[in-house]
């Protein structure tokens, strides 16, 4: 219970200090709706495409948005030395980890929010028919990516090409939450396996408890050099 509630006030700080700023809300949404719209206009004047492009579209969107607030997120962290006060102090490394983990998750729930509707209405995916197994894609894909990512985020500290070690570092690990997601969710826009959506939806389960319980045990070390 301490635990939780050391995470929780955590999870209330990055809240708090976003809600007042916004700026990292608003840049990721845009980013979102616009890689969303490039991609319909790449599709205009020829064939309709289909569902399991619809569905790509949607993951790869997940994937851009996330490592762009993701980065975002510690860089702000840095530029006040907060993340490394957060270090420094009482609080234990787990609480910190799982602070940020559920931030970021949070933040890319807005996102993905916007990404959906988007591409819902842009490319005619019957996203909301199937509005409970997608959410609950999302939120697992979303809680994988975040857990591989803030990980890196932190253990990066001051390197010079941080921003371009970040998504080397990330998208090839993250990339079984990536295909799984989309397999998953293109399965349910088809209806083509019943059961497709569903060995999916079961592997990024235990995906992400791997990866969650990997970052909390490897959290302390990784970010040492930033304390």
């Amino acid at each position: 219970m301490m635990l939780l509630r050391q995470t929780l006030r955590l999870v209330w700080k990055d809240v708090i200090v976003e809600v007042r700023r916004k700026e990292l809300v608003y840049a990721s949404a845009f980013f979102a709706g616009m890689v969303i719209l490039i991609f319909s206009f790449a599709f205009l004047g020829g064939l309709r495409p289909t569902l399991d492009v619809a569905a790509g579209v949607l993951w790869v969107t997940v994937a851009l948005t996330g490592t762009l607030g993701i980065g975002r997120a510690f860089e702000r962290e840095r530029e006040g030395d907060t993340f490394r006060a957060l270090l420094l102090s009482p609080l234990p490394r787990p609480a910190i980890y799982l602070g940020k983990l559920a931030s970021l998750c949070l933040l890319m729930a807005v996102v993905i929010a916007v990404a959906a509707f988007a591409v819902g209405l842009l490319f005619g995916a019957p996203l909301a028919d199937h509005a409970g197994h997608v959410g609950l894609l999302l939120v697992l894909g979303s809680v994988g990516f975040a857990a591989i990512a803030s990980l890196f985020a932190a253990s990066l500290g001051r390197a010079r090409a941080r921003e371009l070690l970040l998504p080397l570092l990330v998208y090839p690990l993250a990339a079984p939450v990536l295909i799984a997601g989309a397999r998953a969710t293109a399965g349910l826009l088809t209806g083509e396996d019943p059961a497709l959506p569903a060995f999916w939806t079961r592997f990024l389960v235990v995906f992400d408890l791997i990866v969650v319980a990997l970052g909390l045990w490897s959290f302390e070390a990784l970010a040492a050099g930033e304390g």
